[in-house]
């Protein structure tokens, strides 16, 4: 068996394209969503995330602002310009690119940013509401992959999800949305004692960890759904996820591909995100008028 792959790219295109309808649509009402992305330092990895996403802004229609910080900014500066994004009546989202600078406190930042311009979710009034199965915004990775599961046509309800890693920014979240719609969910961790023995009961299986390969065929159940979240880029400059590709692909019944599965579909739901923002906010005049 050859596992089906789940073409992220050209789902993200997709919803990029609706995305572009509705923001034309708000266009008309004179509204523009607006996202801030303030990125702290030189770091290449996320010079480029920044970059990718500024384009997919503006290629859907959406205004978006790079603001550029030096590495060496104090918490202080860097809360007064998150503090002024927030007052910004052109920005309907804000994310601050991480990682920060060792020195600063990210928690620190997040926090001071606008629950209702949290676009990536990660807020801790929105990882509240995620928690109560109310969110206001669902963290980017965590909801590309709930789209990628349903475009493929596969239901978490009464399901055995797996998944591996338990970050604040995919694995816990991941394990709420999975959740709320209906899947078993074991949330594994370094700490988990063999593995691959839960992985092998998943009938879909999310792999988070920034590790190499560390999942491969033998730990796979047959026919199961393998999404790999990881993005690693070798000393011979290739890129692969956190699942060994070539032996998973002969086990899994459909996997999403490195690069090409999870990564567009991230940037694509931070579009959605921020027209959601906009869309609040217009809302909100409406109501506050009537």
């Amino acid at each position: 068996m050859t596992a089906r792959i789940i073409d992220g790219k050209a789902l993200a295109a997709s919803i990029r394209e609706e995305v572009a309808q509705q923001v034309a649509t708000l266009k008309t009402q004179g509204v523009t969503p607006g996202l801030a992305v303030v990125l702290v330092g030189d770091d290449p990895a996320s010079h480029v995330y920044v970059r990718n996403k500024a384009a997919a802004c503006e290629k859907a229609g959406l205004h978006s602002e790079i603001i550029r910080l030096d590495k060496d900014i104090s918490q202080a500066q860097l809360l007064s310009v998150v503090h002024k994004l927030n007052d910004d009546p052109r920005i309907h989202g804000i994310l601050v690119q991480l990682p920060l600078p060792p020195h600063l406190n990210s928690h620190i930042v997040i926090e001071a940013i606008s629950a209702a311009k949290d676009v990536d979710g990660f807020h801790i009034s929105n990882a509240g509401l995620l928690m109560t199965g109310k969110p206001l915004f669902r963290p980017c990775t965590p909801y590309g992959v709930m789209k990628m599961l349903e475009a493929e046509n596969v239901s978490p309800w009464g399901a055995e999800a797996v998944i591996v890693g338990a970050s604040n920014i995919v694995g816990k979240p991941m394990a709420m949305l999975l959740l709320a719609a209906g899947a078993t969910v074991t949330l594994c961790n370094s700490k988990t004692r063999d593995l691959a023995a839960q992985t092998r009961r998943a009938d879909i299986l999310v792999v988070a960890t920034g590790k190499p390969g560390m999942v491969n065929g033998d730990m796979i159940k047959p026919g199961a759904t393998v999404i790999d979240v990881g993005i690693n880029r070798l000393p011979d400059g290739r890129l692969v996820g956190d699942v060994e590709f070539e032996s998973a692909k002969e086990v899994a019944g459909a996997i999403t591909p490195v690069p090409g599965g999870v990564g567009p579909m991230t940037i694509a739901m931070l579009l959605v995100n921020t027209l959601e923002a906009a869309e609040r906010c217009v809302s909100l005049s409406a109501t506050q008028e009537a």
